[in-house]
C-alpha cells in the first residue's frame, strides 16, 4: 500500500469517526454541541474538524445523509425482485416502520431531524417519490401532485415512528400494517388491495440483515 493510500484511509477513518458522533449527538436531539465535544466523542484532535467540515450545519446534514442512505440502500436491496411499483412501495414502507423499533437510533436521528432528512438527496424520500411516480405513470396510484403525496407518505411514516418509540407495548405489526393499508388507501389503491398487499410476507432477511446494514456505532455511515 502507498503512503497516498495509507493517508486517503486515515483521511476517511476520521470523517466517519466525525459522522458516526454526529449520528449520537443527532439521536439525543442535541444539536448545540460544541466542536470540542464533538471531536472529543470522535476520538480525533479539535483541529482536524475543518478539514473535513466547513461548520456544524455541514457536519449534521452529512450525518443525516449518511444514515438515511445506509436505511435507503438497505430496503432497496430487498426489493429487488419486485416489479410492480405498488408492492414495491408497499414493502418499503412496511419495512421502513419497523425499522423504528430495530434500529431506535437511526429511527431517532430521523425523528429528530425530519425537515432536513427529507430534504435530502439521498435516503428514504427520493425512493418513496420514485415508487409513487412509477405507480402514477402505470395508472395505479391516483397521484396528480407527487410532493403533495411525498408529504402525506412522510407524515405517516414519523408520526407513526413516534408512537411506536413513545409507546413500547404497542404492538409493532399491526401498527405498521395498518397505518401501510390507510396510506395505500389515501393514494388511491382499494381497502381489498391495501389489505392484500400488507399480508404478504417480508423478506425473512430483513431482521438479521439490517444491524449489519446499519450499525451507528460500527459501520462508517459515509
Amino acid at each position: 500500500m502507498t503512503e497516498g493510500n495509507r493517508v486517503e484511509r486515515r483521511k476517511a477513518r476520521t470523517r466517519a469517526a466525525l459522522v458516526r458522533a454526529a449520528q449520537g449527538f443527532l439521536a439525543n436531539g442535541n444539536t448545540n454541541a460544541p466542536v470540542l465535544e464533538i471531536t472529543q466523542a470522535a476520538d480525533v484532535s479539535n483541529g482536524s474538524f475543518y478539514n473535513y467540515f466547513e461548520s456544524k450545519e455541514e457536519l449534521w446534514q452529512a450525518a443525516i445523509d449518511a444514515a438515511l442512505e445506509s436505511a435507503g440502500d438497505f430496503l432497496d436491496s430487498l426489493t429487488v425482485g419486485l416489479d410492480d411499483p405498488v408492492e414495491k412501495f408497499t414493502q418499503s414502507f412496511r419495512l421502513s416502520g419497523r425499522l423504528f423499533r430495530l434500529e431506535p437510533e437511526l429511527s431517532r436521528v430521523l425523528l429528530n431531524s425530519e425537515a432536513a432528512a427529507f430534504a435530502a438527496a439521498g435516503g428514504l424520500a427520493p425512493r418513496s417519490r420514485r415508487d409513487i411516480e412509477s405507480a402514477a405513470a402505470q395508472g395505479r396510484f391516483d397521484v396528480d401532485d407527487a410532493d403533495a403525496a411525498l408529504a402525506i407518505v412522510a407524515g405517516s411514516l414519523l408520526s407513526m415512528g413516534r408512537l411506536l418509540l413513545a409507546q413500547p407495548e404497542r404492538d409493532e405489526a399491526t401498527t405498521v400494517d395498518g397505518t401501510t393499508q390507510r396510506v395505500l388507501r389515501a393514494l388511491g389503491i382499494s381497502a381489498d388491495e391495501a389489505e392484500t398487499l400488507c399480508s404478504r410476507e417480508l423478506p425473512t432477511s430483513y431482521r438479521r440483515g439490517v444491524h449489519a446494514a446499519i450499525d451507528p456505532t460500527t459501520q462508517p455511515f459515509a
